[in-house]
Order: structure tokens, then C-alpha cells, then sequence
């Protein structure tokens, strides 16, 4: 039978342990909860899925997405999609795998977001190609030789785009293109997609309510940690039009 002194230390104990636990657990929970608003509210973790972003971003680099500052033309932005772009998404049938997405632990692999360049907002005038092959925005031609894919093979760069094209982007919505012109299913090669009634070329402009937020960071692999900046070529260019409610296509069909 142990002593009174015995019992007493023994209930201390488990007193000393509970409570331990119970500061761990209210730890471990704010500490979710504080990762899922950052997640909601102020960050959030994408791996790259294809190489339509090269050499920017590589497959499988994890990238981190700021939601509190707005987006400019030149940014890179993830958005979702809804206009059909991609495949029916797949959905994880991992439940912790998708609670760690949520709470912000895990980045988002999940096939329904896209990333791309913001070359043109609403009221812009986006053209390819001028007399130099360029892309131009509202009459000024941009220098795309800090961003545009090298192949590593033949040391050249892509040009700004294989085919031509002449729009100005509609209200709310955003005109995007991919660093890896050649390797980028993107706004120019949806300008004919069929729109069930919509206006012609409706399906290649982003909402920019699909728009999660705008791509700062590689954080993994290690050895490609950097920043991700806007291209100065993006400073001069004018303010574009009053936009239109739907988007203006002239030149030729474009075919991708």
C-alpha cells in the first residue's frame, strides 16, 4: 500500500503531465489554425506541373504565391481554371494529404490551377508580331530576352510567338502567356475555342477572380531558391483603353 505522501506525488504527476499535454495541444491548434489563414488569406505553396514556364520555373519547383498585393502586367500568377484549359482535375482520395493543403503544411499539386505571365490587363492593346517579331502592348513593343526559354540544346531563345494574334483584353480579365512560348497551351491558343454562345474569344481571357495570387518565390529545391521579379520591359508600357465588355480580335484565326 503506498503512502499517503506516494499517492499524493503520483497525482501531482499526472497533474504536471495533463496539463503539459494540454499546452501542446493548444499550441499545435493555433498553430493550424494560424497556418490556414496564411494559406487563405496571405500565402500559399504550388508545385509546378509542366515545363510551359521554363526556365523560369521548372517542373516540380515549389513556388510560393503572395494573396495580399494585386497583380501587374508582367507578374506571374496562378489562377484557377474554369474556362477548360486543362482536364477534368483530379481529385487526391488522400485525406491527409488534402488536410495538409489546407492547413497550409503541404503545397497544392492539385491539377485545376494553372500558372502563367500576365501580359495584358483589361483595355490593353496586345499585338505579335511587330516588324521585329515582338509582342507589343498598347503600341510599345516589350524585350522579352530576360525571360523568354533558351533551348539548352542549340543556345536559342524561343520567339516571343510562333503565331500571330491582335486583342484587346475585355473588363475583369487578364491576357497571360507562358515563358516557354513553344511549350505553352495559353491565351493565344484559345482565342478560337468554341464559346457556346459567348463572345468570340471569350475562353482565352483570365478572370481575374480565377486569379489565387501572384508567384514571388522558388522555396524548393534548395539550390534554386530565389525571388521572383517583375521585368523592367513591363515599366514603360502606356495605359491602355477604356475596356471593352467583350473581347476585340482582329488579324487572322490563330492556331496554335
Amino acid at each position: 500500500m503506498s503512502s499517503p505522501d506516494e499517492s499524493g506525488t503520483r497525482h501531482g504527476a499526472w497533474g504536471a503531465a495533463a496539463g503539459w499535454l494540454r499546452e501542446i495541444a493548444i499550441v499545435v491548434i493555433g498553430a493550424l489554425i494560424a497556418s490556414t489563414l496564411l494559406r487563405l488569406f496571405v500565402a500559399q505553396m504550388f508545385v509546378i506541373p509542366s515545363g510551359s514556364m521554363e526556365n523560369t520555373l521548372l517542373i516540380r519547383d515549389r513556388v510560393a504565391v503572395q494573396k495580399i498585393v494585386g497583380y501587374q502586367r508582367g507578374d506571374i500568377v496562378v489562377f484557377r481554371d474554369t474556362l477548360g484549359w486543362l482536364a477534368p482535375a483530379r481529385v487526391s482520395d488522400d485525406p491527409v494529404q488534402r488536410a495538409l493543403v489546407f492547413v497550409g503544411l503541404a503545397p497544392d499539386e492539385s491539377s485545376n490551377h494553372l500558372i502563367k505571365r500576365v501580359i495584358g490587363v483589361a483595355g490593353d492593346h496586345v499585338t505579335c508580331c511587330d516588324a521585329r517579331g515582338r509582342v507589343t502592348v498598347n503600341g510599345t513593343a516589350l524585350n522579352e530576352q530576360d525571360y523568354l526559354y533558351i533551348d539548352p540544346s542549340t543556345g536559342k531563345q524561343v520567339e516571343p510567338s510562333s503565331v500571330s494574334f491582335d486583342v484587346v483584353v475585355p473588363a475583369g480579365t487578364v491576357f497571360v502567356m507562358g515563358d516557354h512560348r513553344n511549350d505553352s497551351a495559353d491565351s493565344r491558343c484559345h482565342l478560337n475555342d468554341e464559346t457556346n454562345g459567348g463572345p468570340a474569344g471569350g475562353q482565352a481571357f483570365i478572370p481575374v477572380g480565377n486569379i489565387v495570387g501572384t508567384a514571388v518565390a522558388v522555396v524548393y529545391p534548395f539550390d534554386r531558391i530565389h525571388a521572383i521579379s517583375r521585368p523592367r520591359t513591363f515599366e514603360g508600357i502606356p495605359a491602355g483603353g477604356t475596356p471593352p465588355a467583350a473581347p476585340v480580335l482582329a488579324g487572322n484565326k490563330v492556331v496554335c
